[in-house]
């Protein structure tokens, strides 16, 4: 970064309620290969935009960061990095659908089927003709089945661990009563249980650090199936259904014999938004999720951060 003024363009949008925040310009280089490859270069050399363009005074914390980046590979339309107020994400699927529109948006893309690369691989998302995506994920799977946590002020707490593209506990049957008005409550009860399950040592395969708790309950309407409260990295709870936690949910349905290829579930967010998936089953029991939602953009800025300004990188860093 130099001289006294720094520009960086965004475009943002909602996914079911979720935002997400396109960086489209004015970064530093992180470097080529896989998008695997370029978190290091991110962590080095970007990681101020996590507080910069996330955090007050230009952003809020339940924002996701979407860094649009050139794919090596021929067959992907472009390559992406999600992060939020916590760190790098694995994988964002609300942040792809938003994604699509956005590059709908500036003229790149059609309706039709496009790849992206991410960093936990390639996705392929459908910009359908009446304006919803469709995004096929990366295989997902249940990991482990009934597994129980002690959480102080709960109890013991039951649950699944599954992975989606981010690593989750879902749960059902215990906790509040998932309703907007138990936000605060359904936040402390997530946080809680997410706290417990890395203190008990549980985590997903080969270590891997479970960072969203979801919940479930039954619907609110006769619009989908079930209701969810998904709890992010960073203390923020997710606004859609979340995408990679639904995906989650899929998996753990087909492995317990509850959902067939070519059934739909639809999952309603604590907002009352829904996603609707279905799955391909591959090899045991990992599937591919489909998971259909919609975006919208609504604004297109230029961020302009002042070195003169005492937060012209974020309040909080």
């Amino acid at each position: 970064m130099s001289g006294k003024l720094q520009r960086i363009s965004v475009i943002d949008s909602h996914t079911e309620g979720e935002p997400t925040r396109v960086v489209m310009d004015g970064v530093p280089d992180i470097g080529g290969g896989t998008m695997r490859e370029r978190l290091s270069g991110f962590v080095e050399n970007a990681d101020f935009l996590r507080a910069a363009l996330l955090g007050e005074p230009r952003g809020f914390e339940a924002m996701v960061g979407a860094l649009l980046c050139d794919s090596e590979l021929e067959e992907c339309e472009c390559g992406v990095i999600f992060f939020n107020n916590a760190g790098l994400l694995n994988h964002c699927l609300h942040g792809t659908i938003g994604l699509v529109k956005t590059l709908e948006f500036i003229g790149q893309i059609t309706a039709g089927e496009h790849r992206i690369e991410t960093p936990v691989g390639i996705v392929t998302a459908t910009l359908n003709p009446e304006g919803s995506v469709t995004v096929a994920n990366v295989p997902s799977y249940r990991y482990r089945k009934s597994v129980v946590v002690d959480v102080p002020g709960w109890g013991e707490i039951m649950g699944d661990i599954a992975w989606g593209g981010n690593w989750f506990f879902l749960i059902d049957g215990f906790g509040p009563e998932l309703s907007y008005d138990n936000i605060s409550m359904l936040s402390d009860f997530t946080l809680a249980v997410m706290d417990a399950l890395s203190s008990a040592g549980i985590t997903g395969e080969n270590g891997g650090r479970i960072d969203h708790v979801e919940v479930f309950g039954p619907p609110p309407d006769d619009q989908s199936d079930s209701r969810n409260f998904v709890m992010c990295p960073g203390g923020q709870y997710d606004r859609s259904p979340c995408g990679t936690g639904t995906s989650a949910k899929l998996a753990c349905l087909y492995d317990a014999g509850k959902l067939k290829p070519g059934s739909i579930w639809r999952q309603s967010s604590i907002l009352k938004t829904v996603f609707s998936g279905r799955i391909e089953p591959l090899e045991g029991n990992r599937v591919i999720p489909i998971v259909t939602g919609r975006a919208w953009v609504n604004s297109q800025s230029v961020m302009i951060m002042d070195q003169d300004d005492p937060f012209a990188f974020g309040i909080a860093r």
